[in-house]
């Protein structure tokens, strides 16, 4: 998957504590690991944004270890409930976490353990089969999305061409490794020579942005709550010299904070680039090419290179007009095999054959560049009429910048969830103002907190237990 030998003195981590590794101290501490894994199986690693963890991660990829990628704050029911549907061989996870685990302990460093499980029963893996990943929408259940080598590493050479990536940049990770964005920003950079900023800091703590300072950080990805949240924190007064390049993925950013910071990159000489993408098609589709991003701002842009993009109307028909709204279609070597429901889909082969159907409504522009208008099945009949979830989301939080709000529901009635309870009835005017239809088909509920997974997406699910 990647070339250590050809950066052996190149820093490839610097953690949060100062730690630095080089790419050929890396490469022996996945020959080191590897030892005690004497053949192909399946692995639970459980991620944190730690040397251990990173090391887990290309030690299994480079030696054709299937890893399961599990956020290590993973609830304990539900570890337990993926153990039993999945029987790995091996888990590797943080030493503090070995205690609650079952297993024998066969190799421990750098603050990880490698439990050997005592699982009888072995499922057969398509030999094709490098990595699985959840889904942003399957958090609490036992789907994962199978990606192949050739998934990763098409993709890889795509983000890493159209990114114009080098041995020069400095990332630091602002998302989790077990999220396909995060680890996409990982494995582009590792295939540079790059240098990873380790951390597990967030950027509502100030030690996350003196370890970005003091190690010169180069580039910053986030999904839209990330820049909702730097907004908030006043992002746009920092000194930030050596950051040149921002890129955002994982959902649609509202079109206001487009435009926002696509004027502030074009002042400061930076680049902003907006990105699509899903685990179901490794990380990304589509980019915007920054030099456009103020020019098309709320636009997601054009495929990535070597993949396609159309639409199709109800029918399965293509629509060749632009400006009319279609689902989405992507073709490319970077739509992953399928997903796995238990541990008998690994043995499964590929089932989508390049082609993924997004589940997005889209447009296109008379120029080509495509506009994400919202998911197939986030919309609701609303007496009659056709209300979209997410668009209703964006008016929303367009008239009041520093409310978070999600929407969800059923026909003829939406259910609206905002983080500022004194202003239910107000919301409530506002929606039946801007959308005409009665105050009674919308039920505004004020909460404390939206739930949101560790990448920052809002779990609709878990909010309408709570509306329930």
């Amino acid at each position: 998957m990647w070339n250590f030998e050809k950066y052996p003195y190149h820093l490839a981590v610097i953690d949060d504590n100062g730690q630095q590794t080089t790419y050929a101290e890396l490469l022996a501490y996945t020959q080191e690991l590897a030892k005690h894994i004497p053949h192909r199986c399946l692995v639970f690693c459980l991620c944190r944004n730690t040397l251990g963890s990173l090391v887990g991660y290309t030690t299994f990829l480079q030696n054709k270890i299937v890893p399961l990628m599990l956020d290590a704050h993973i609830d304990e029911t539900l570890l337990k409930r993926f153990l039993e549907q999945y029987q790995p061989d091996y888990l590797w996870l943080p030493a503090d976490l070995a205690k609650k685990a079952k297993g024998e302990v066969v190799f421990s460093s750098w603050g990880y353990h490698l439990l050997k499980t005592a699982n009888e029963r072995v499922y057969p893996l398509h030999p094709d089969l490098a990595l699985l990943l959840t889904t942003s929408g399957s958090t609490g259940s036992p789907k994962f999305v199978r990606q192949s080598y050739r998934n990763i590493e098409s993709n890889l050479e795509a983000i890493v061409s159209y990114l114009h990536l080098n041995s020069a940049e400095r990332p630091i990770t602002v998302l989790p490794m077990n999220y396909t964005f995060g680890l996409s920003v990982i494995n582009t950079h590792l295939a540079v020579g790059a240098t990873l900023l380790l951390t597990d800091k967030t950027i509502m703590q100030r030690d996350f942005w003196n370890f970005m300072n003091k190690y010169e950080a180069t580039s910053f990805s986030g999904v839209p709550y990330t820049y909702e949240m730097l907004n908030k924190l006043m992002f746009f007064r920092r000194n930030l010299p050596y950051l040149h390049t921002l890129t955002q993925a994982g959902g649609k950013l509202l079109p206001e904070l487009h435009k926002k910071f696509a004027e502030y990159a074009k002042e400061q000489g930076k680049a902003f680039v907006v990105m699509y993408g899903s685990a179901e098609a490794t990380a990304r589709m589509g980019y915007l090419p920054p030099e456009i991003s103020l020019e098309k701002w709320g636009c997601m842009g054009k495929a990535i290179p070597g993949g396609k993009f159309m639409l199709v109307d109800e029918n399965g028909q293509e629509i060749h007009t632009p400006e009319t709204v279609g689902e989405l279609v992507y073709e490319g070597e970077n739509v992953t095999m399928g997903y796995a429901l238990c541990g008998e889909d690994l043995a499964k082969g590929d089932e989508n054959n390049g082609r993924l159907l997004t589940g997005d409504m889209a447009k296109f522009d008379a120029d080509g560049f495509y506009t994400i208008v919202g998911r197939k099945k986030r919309f609701l009949k609303i007496f009659g009429n056709r209300v979209g979830l997410d668009e209703t989301e964006r008016l929303i939080k367009s008239r009041y910048n520093d409310m978070e709000c999600a929407c969800a529901g059923h026909d003829d009635e939406m259910h609206v969830y905002i983080t500022e309870k004194e202003k239910c009835a107000e919301i409530r005017n506002f929606l039946a103002e801007k959308t005409g239809l009665n105050q009674t088909a919308f039920a505004v509920i004020g909460v404390d907190a939206l739930p949101k997974n560790s990448a920052g997406k809002t779990l609709y699910q878990e909010l309408e237990k709570m509306y329930a």
